[in-house]
């Protein structure tokens, strides 16, 4: 018989410290006191899914998961993925007028490093799409990855209703996009030149990371700051380590390198360069 909402038990602090170690360890993610009820609202919805007593069962069953496939679950439940396309649009405009032309080898890496849903790395393709001199006679390739299964499916899907375009203008909206659905509402397909530029993968931060670069530009973008200051740090530099000399790190504009310790040249606001 399938658990009922009001059958669940309080998720106890006991409960969320295990859950919060967990996810810091294995993600890095800093769930402090305040994540405790959109925790429970969250997991809430699983543990009826898998008709169990309470959180204490589906936390000793994500400790015990030897393939991880539940820890994943569990992260995409927790992970908030807010996104839009041309967010922080200063940071394209530095793409187009800064960072373009100063690449003389026709070759250009750029990493998104937390995409969720792929909004920023299209944005970046259609930019560069946009901006490239000879688009055509470049060698552009753009890494996208998240933590998130869930979110990174719909990112490859490359479908969004009309309401995630609106700020695209008519011309870019007509150029880049097909409509493919009308009803109960507008839906929009990316055309295939852009979606290929775009390689998206799951990478948790804090594991190995495979790719090699070197990278032009790294986006990390309102992901550090579910991290601790350590983190950060740790972090902040092994993108030092993986960009190119002059390669350019953007990060959200609520987020600094402030009392973070680095070795990147600061720019401006939110844009960071490996000097």
């Amino acid at each position: 018989m399938p658990v009922l909402l009001n059958d669940i038990a309080e998720l106890t602090d006991s409960e969320f410290e295990r859950v919060s170690e967990l996810v810091k360890a294995l993600c890095g993610i800093n769930l402090h006191q305040g994540k405790k009820e959109l925790l429970k609202a969250r997991l809430s919805k699983r543990v009826r899914m898998l008709g169990m007593s309470g959180f204490d069962e589906y936390i000793r069953r994500v400790e015990a998961d030897s393939d991880g496939d539940e820890l994943v679950v569990m992260l995409d439940a927790i992970s908030t993925n807010l996104t839009n396309f041309f967010r922080e649009p200063a940071h394209f405009e530095y793409l187009s007028e800064r960072v373009i032309p100063e690449v003389a080898t026709r070759r250009l890496r750029v990493w998104s490093a937390g995409c969720s849903s792929g909004e920023e790395p299209y944005t970046i393709a259609i930019v560069l799409q946009e901006h490239l001199p000879e688009p055509l006679g470049w060698d552009v390739k753009i890494l996208a990855t998240d933590l998130s299964t869930r979110v990174l499916a719909q990112a490859r899907r490359g479908a969004y209703p009309a309401e995630r375009l609106k700020d695209f203008s008519g011309l870019l909206l007509s150029r880049y996009f097909t409509c493919v659905q009308t009803r109960p509402e507008r839906v929009y397909q990316l055309n295939d030149a852009v979606r290929r530029m775009v390689t998206f993968a799951r990478l948790n931060l804090m594991d190995a990371w495979p790719m090699r670069g070197p990278f032009d530009v790294v986006f990390c973008r309102n992901v550090m700051i579910y991290f601790d200051k350590p983190t950060q740090s740790r972090l902040v530099n092994r993108f030092w380590e993986l960009l190119a000399p002059g390669g350019i790190l953007f990060v959200g504009h609520s987020e600094s390198l402030a009392g973070v310790k680095h070795r990147f040249e600061y720019v401006q606001p939110t844009v960071y360069r490996r000097a």
